[in-house]
């Protein structure tokens, strides 16, 4: 335990105000957009309008003679290296070489003096291709006559820490089983049972900025700034890609304008890096938000899934089969697909699983990382189910969740692999369930749910940081976590003035640069104030040390006798300053004490997904609606979602994080589809692409915080910020079946809402309606 921790807390469990508001407020925050580098052009993109063919031509001639233009980049250019990337399975080339497999691919590039010239020069390339047949929905593609949309034996990436990734089966790319148990003779005598299939549509993580980055290629080393939220994994990955030692490119990453797992991995940067490398200068590329759109989104799902128990509510069996659609590469899939894969049986007590998930090649635009990935697509369809078998033997929903929910200690997994639960479920969701007055009585065509999941969070446990004291006393901290808006350059600080026993503001964190800052495995998974985190607490608690040492040599007393606080030590009645303990230190007015503090897999374990996770990121909500039968309206009235996150290490930005979570997942339950046809995303903008508004939102919004300090960050902290996102689809389709609607598709939009009240009541008056 640290000196600052036993002399009460001065930083940590304070609202502290975000050390980015003030620059941010004034219009001054620098993001990737706004750099200019000497002797920059500026790189636009030609993208396939069709979504699966041959590239019979390219002539770029006339492209390539237009005043302005320094380069055209097709996949020709590329045949001196290998043009292949992706995190999990290296599938993508930088640009589409011989084939295109989505509508919105990349298939050529062009850097020129100013965005209009190259524009131009963008509509002067003439493509003739060859189409393929169409393999656009997870149907087309499981089909016995569907083309295989990739070939030849997998290559897999770099990071994607989930052992053996199998081989391939058809367009099926990668597959995730969890087994416990004999379910099939257990479903044969199981007194409930009830079984569906279910639809979830494809989302745009929506962040504000759309994907940037300037890319300066020289022979030797490579520099980037980027809108990316793992610079140290894109960094292996470009240097993977263009034949260099990791150390000779350098990633810079100014703020982000937001992120939720679009700008996780590697996205536009090689195909930046490539532009540079033909052009022999610096080339920026900034996306427009339709292109963005087919850079990165989230898998669409479809779901079977059948789940019963005994007469008295005990849980018994649980069987599903999910595809998720992984578009045309797999970028992050199989760990989305592993992760749902472990969201499906829930946090509950099995006596057997049968779990099947599989990962499928479309002709789509790429799916990717989004914000509670996996939990969000299983949670409302298993806690759907949970209710129905409560409606059927006449249980309380949350009564039938206290009988079959985990408790502390005991294995998530039904196999008993991993982590065992490190949460009081059931204290979570009767909170969240008594914060929309579950046992109130109800009006008419009202209803009220409540949802719990678990998120497998923290990714790969690997971080380094450094905390630096200069001779004036300020303190510099050096770590690799993304400022995407999440605020973790505050919470930095304040963990480190908490060790340092100085003031938060007396502390500069400085942003990611692969050149200099300490390795950081990624921002991602709930996991900045976990492990990066518990990185800078190691660091800054060596950097007390080495103070009490000083101050302890000028008293002749030992360390541990020092106390540092209000940035002095002290011992008794005796003080000095900071910068008087190092001028002792070094013997002048000089020097500093800088540390380096790091978190890794201890134990023997490696730090895989299998051992994992980190922590289980809990995610729990509660609902109550009022629907409009006549219009199939939904009116979410009152919401709670719980934020169980050990120590809040500043509340409010905790809460802040619960009430972003608690948007998206309300937009995905409502409004939210990315609408595909033939191939084309139909409803690439933001005017047809429905997010909330202010006047959609409850009229009552509840975040609780609970601090049981039993997470393994900084004092007892965990992640927060994802759970929300999976716990709300499900408590608003769970009030709404409540109100004696259960929904099997996403969102739930009046008109969908309208046509399943006609199937429940009218059957006939559907058909001909459809």
């Amino acid at each position: 335990m640290s000196i600052a921790t036993e002399t009460g807390t001065r930083e940590v469990g304070r609202s502290r105000t975000r050390l980015d508001a003030r620059e941010k407020l004034r219009g001054d925050a620098v993001f990737t957009g706004d750099i200019e580098v000497p002797g920059m052009l500026h790189g636009r993109v030609l993208r396939a309008d069709i979504a699966h063919a041959e590239i019979v031509s390219i002539d770029t001639s006339a492209a390539e003679r237009m005043p302005g233009v320094a380069a055209v980049l097709v996949g020709r250019d590329l045949l001196d290296i290998d043009p292949y990337y992706g995190h999990a399975i290296k599938d993508r080339p930088i640009v589409a070489i011989e084939r295109v497999r989505f509508n919105g691919e990349p298939v050529a590039a062009v850097a020129a003096e100013d965005p209009a010239t190259a524009e131009a020069a963008l509509r002067s390339i003439e493509v003739v291709y060859d189409e393929l047949p169409l393999v656009d929905t997870i149907e087309k593609a499981l089909a016995p006559d569907a083309p295989p949309l990739h070939e030849g034996p997998i290559r897999p990436g770099l990071f994607h820490g989930l052992g053996n990734l199998g081989e391939r089966d058809g367009n099926v790319g990668y597959r995730y089983t969890l087994q416990a148990g004999d379910v099939q003779a257990l479903v044969a005598s199981a007194a409930l049972v009830t079984e569906g299939e279910y639809l979830f549509p494809a989302v745009y993580q929506y962040a504000m900025e759309t994907h940037s980055v300037i890319a300066d290629w020289k022979p030797n080393e490579i520099s980037l700034w980027a809108s990316c939220q793992h610079p140290f994994l894109v960094q292996a990955e470009i240097a993977d890609v263009f034949g260099l030692p990791i150390g000779a490119v350098r990633i810079q990453v100014p703020y982000l304008g937001g992120g939720f797992g679009s700008k996780s991995y590697t996205k536009m940067e090689p195909l930046t890096v490539a532009l540079s490398r033909k052009a022999r200068r610096p080339v920026k590329i900034v996306n427009r938000v339709d292109e963005s759109m087919v850079t990165s989104r989230r898998h669409g799902m479809r779901c079977w899934m059948r789940t019963t128990a005994d007469a008295d509510g005990r849980l018994v069996t649980r069987e599903t089969r999910f595809w998720l659609d992984t578009g045309a590469y797999m970028d992050n899939g199989p760990r989305v697909t592993a992760t749902a894969a472990d969201s499906a049986p829930g946090p509950y007590r099995w006596q057997a699983v049968d779990i099947e998930a599989n990962c499928v090649y479309c002709n789509t635009a790429p799916s990717g990382s989004y914000r509670a990935f996996g939990a969000t697509h299983l949670q409302w369809v298993a806690e759907s189910q949970l209710d129905e078998l409560a409606r059927k033997a006449g249980i309380d929903p949350l009564e039938m969740r206290r009988r079959n929910l985990l408790r502390p200690g005991e294995p998530v997994r039904p196999d008993g692999s991993g982590k065992p639960l490190d949460a009081d479920l059931i204290g979570d969701v009767e909170s969240a369930a008594a914060a929309v007055g579950w046992d109130e009585p109800k009006g008419p065509h009202t209803g009220r749910g409540v949802s719990v999941g678990l998120l497998a969070a923290g990714a790969h446990p690997v971080s380094r940081a450094s905390v630096r004291m200069r001779a004036d006393g300020s303190v510099e901290v050096s770590v690799g976590t993304t400022e995407m808006g999440q605020g973790p350059r505050t919470v930095m600080a304040q963990i480190a003035a908490e060790e340092l026993g100085t003031s938060s503001d007396n502390v500069r964190v400085l942003g990611a640069d692969t050149r200099f800052t300490p390795y950081d495995r990624s921002t991602g998974a709930s996991r900045s104030t976990t492990l990066a985190g518990k990185a800078v607490q190691n660091a800054a608690a060596a950097v007390a040390a080495r103070l009490r040492e000083s101050a302890g040599d000028v008293w002749d007393v030992a360390p541990e006798l020092v106390e540092l606080r209000a940035g002095r030590a002290a011992y008794g009645d005796q003080e000095l300053e900071f910068p008087e303990v190092i001028a002792k230190r070094f013997g002048f007015s000089g020097g500093e004490i800088i540390e380096g503090g790091e978190v890794r897999p201890m134990g023997g374990d490696t730090g895989s997904y299998a051992e994992g996770p980190v922590f289980w990121e809990v995610c729990v909500a509660a609902a109550e609606v009022e629907l409009d039968p006549e219009l199939g309206r939904v009116n979410v009235k009152r919401t709670a979602t719980v934020a169980d996150v050990g120590k809040a290490i500043n509340p409010q930005l905790v809460e802040r994080q619960d009430e972003g979570a608690f948007m998206q997942g309300f937009g995905n339950a409502m409004f939210e589809e990315m609408v595909y046809g033939d191939g084309q995303l139909l409803n690439d903008n933001l005017l047809e692409y429905r997010v909330p508004r202010i006047q959609d939102l409850p009229s009552e919004m509840t975040s609780i915080v609970v601090e049981n300090e039993d997470g393994p960050g900084p004092h007892g902290a965990k992640g927060c910020g994802e759970g929300a996102l999976a716990a709300v689809p499900a408590a608003i389709v769970n009030a709404l079946a409540d109100a004696g609607v259960p929904m099997t598709e996403l969102p739930l939009t009046p008109e969908r809402v309208w046509r399943r009240l006609k199937e429940l009541h009218d059957p006939e008056s559907t058909e001909e309606l459809t």
